[in-house]
């Protein structure tokens, strides 16, 4: 179980890192990657897709903790798991991950980095970060792991 864990960090680590490096070196404006892809330093006081992102600073708290709970959840429902399935563990440390590095982003900064901009033409996507991935593929593993079939202990589907 221990080395699932090892996910999450890395998905911190490479979070962080890559908000520290945006930070650092976007303070001229966004960098054109590839006709869809801009790298555009953004600060984000909402939630998914700028939800609440123009009130006055108190749903940060409410961000906070809601990252808190889920954390904590997660943290518990896998130690105390009996059995750990490997697509719904590896899904549930992303999820932790994504969670833990916005969380740092809340409780350091009162807002998340942002610097993914996909775009098509003139229509962007909303800007987001390595952890809003991590975390959306941890979201849809674990509905993929909801959906499959699984054989019972009787070997019938």
């Amino acid at each position: 179980m221990w080395r699932y864990l090892l996910i999450a960090v890395g998905v911190i680590g490479l979070d962080q890192w890559s908000k520290y490096e945006v930070v650092r070196r976007l303070t001229d404006g966004p960098v054109r990657v590839t006709g869809f892809l801009n790298l555009a330093l953004v600060y984000n006081r909402g939630a998914a897709f700028g939800l609440l992102s123009r009130q006055d600073g108190w749903q940060n708290v409410i961000f906070i903790a809601i990252a808190a709970i889920i954390a904590t959840a997660i943290i518990v429902y896998v130690v105390r798991a009996k059995r750990h399935e490997p697509l719904t563990t590896v899904a549930l440390m992303l999820v932790l991950g994504g969670a833990i590095g916005n969380l740092i982003d809340r409780v350091r900064l009162g807002r998340v980095v942002d610097f993914l901009d996909f775009h098509i033409g003139h229509w962007h996507w909303y800007t987001f970060n390595l952890a809003d991935s991590a975390i959306t593929i941890g979201a849809v593993l674990l509905a993929v792991d909801a959906f499959r079939l699984r054989q019972d202990p009787k070997g019938e589907a």
